[in-house]
């Protein structure tokens, strides 16, 4: 009677432990592909949104002139043509008043994608708002709602890939027998925690270490290679959004950093007890640079312009940063200066920079001084009056220049 039941209940184990492999194969492979699809959606929507955040940012500056001149034409020009190049579906900008001021959209008869469609409306539920600033005022704002038909396509590829790749691994694990078990619990295990670094850190570097079980290596290949995928596209998000910042916070003309990079490094600045004991700030403004201008042309004076922040940059080298804030307006931090006269010595040396003239590119040769003033950052306790005090000492010294030449 033993010997029967024994007989009689090993086939009935095997049959369920059988079973419970695969419900726990197949429920594995489901968690994994839910988490892996959830972390991929869900980091490219972080990376696509702060793209067209970025985008909005870089247009505001482009329409900028255009809302100042009011000249809706230049602004649907502009709209237009980034348009075209598929980096947003609607794009308006509104002026002061919340009136329409620019309109363009993308033809969606020119698309049959409607999954696509839904993909991108769940991207981007709501336009992306970017206000429109002009000398510290805001003269209007533009909305951009995005259409990225990359990022559809790429997800759709992705699941498509790691369904298959999941199926393919659930149909070599069921042909498994019981003595592989461990091995399978042991490659099942890699992949998940590949895929949690994957969703928590957002480690697209990892990768599915080599399985001693040919089929599960297999599907580690093709594991890597989605994720390899991944991480490519990452990495183009990323520089794309490196450059859309150095474009957001630098003079196009001179490459200088611009007004908004000066606000942020002076606020930074103020608020480091340790760098504010030992910095100073410099306000440069150009002379004659009107004179130059009237006479030779603007090309003239962007040439001026260029060899003013490139004698700026070679004189403060690595230890002082220069910028440009506007027209012929530029500033300089200094660090590691410990006392006024110092200070002084450097807007001396500084001045004497632009004593020689200045080549126009076109056969002349103009001269043009710049009004030096500055402003220690140990004697202000705030970043508007530090601004201020430089900007005053400035003025005098201007002043002071005017006086002497008339």
């Amino acid at each position: 009677m033993d010997k029967d039941f024994t007989s009689t209940s090993r086939p009935t184990f095997k049959r369920t432990l059988r079973r419970n492999s695969m419900i726990s194969v197949i429920i594995t492979m489901t968690l994994i592909w839910l988490l892996l699809c959830f972390a991929s959606v869900v980091t490219l929507k972080q990376y696509a949104q702060k793209n067209l955040e970025l985008t909005g940012a870089t247009m505001s500056h482009s329409l900028e002139a255009s809302l100042v001149f009011n000249d809706s034409l230049a602004a649907n020009e502009t709209l237009a043509a980034l348009g075209k190049q598929g980096q947003f579906a609607v794009a308006e900008v509104t002026n002061a008043h919340k009136k329409r001021f620019a309109y363009w959209s993308w033809n969606p008869e020119d698309n049959n994608d409607t999954l696509g469609a839904l993909v991108s409306r769940w991207l981007f539920p709501v336009p992306v708002a970017q206000p429109i600033m002009h000398n510290g005022a805001m003269i209007g704002e533009i909305h951009l709602t995005a259409r990225d038909s990359l990022i559809s396509h790429f997800i759709w590829m992705s699941f498509a890939v790691l369904t298959g790749c999941i199926l393919f691994a659930t149909v070599v694990a069921l042909t498994i027998t019981q003595s592989l078990h461990h091995g399978m619990v042991t490659a099942l295990q890699n992949i998940t925690d590949v895929v949690h670094d994957v969703r928590t850190n957002r480690n697209f570097s990892r990768r599915v270490k080599d399985g001693r079980i040919e089929e599960f290596h297999q599907f580690g290949e093709d594991f890597n290679s989605l994720l390899d995928e991944m991480e490519e596209w990452q990495l183009k998000l990323q520089a794309k959004n490196a450059q859309l910042l150095r474009t957001a916070m630098h003079d196009p003309l001179t490459g200088l950093a611009n007004r908004a990079a000066f606000r942020n490094s002076i606020a930074a600045l103020m608020n480091d007890p340790s760098a504010k004991t030992n910095s100073a700030l410099l306000f440069l403004d150009g002379d004659n640079f009107k004179f130059i201008n009237d006479t030779w042309g603007h090309a003239a004076g962007d040439c001026v312009l260029i060899e003013v922040a490139s004698r700026m940059t070679e004189f403060g080298d690595k230890r002082h940063q220069s910028y440009r804030l506007g027209g012929d307006e530029f500033a300089m931090v200094l660090y590691g200066v410990h006392s006024e006269l110092e200070v002084q010595h450097i807007c001396a040396a500084l001045s004497q920079q632009f004593i020689r003239p200045f080549d126009l590119h076109n056969g002349q040769k103009a001269s043009m001084s710049l009004s030096i003033g500055f402003a220690l950052a140990w004697e202000n306790a705030s970043v508007e009056a530090l601004l201020e005090r430089a900007d005053r000492n400035m003025y005098q010294v201007k002043n002071q220049r005017t006086k002497t030449i008339s």
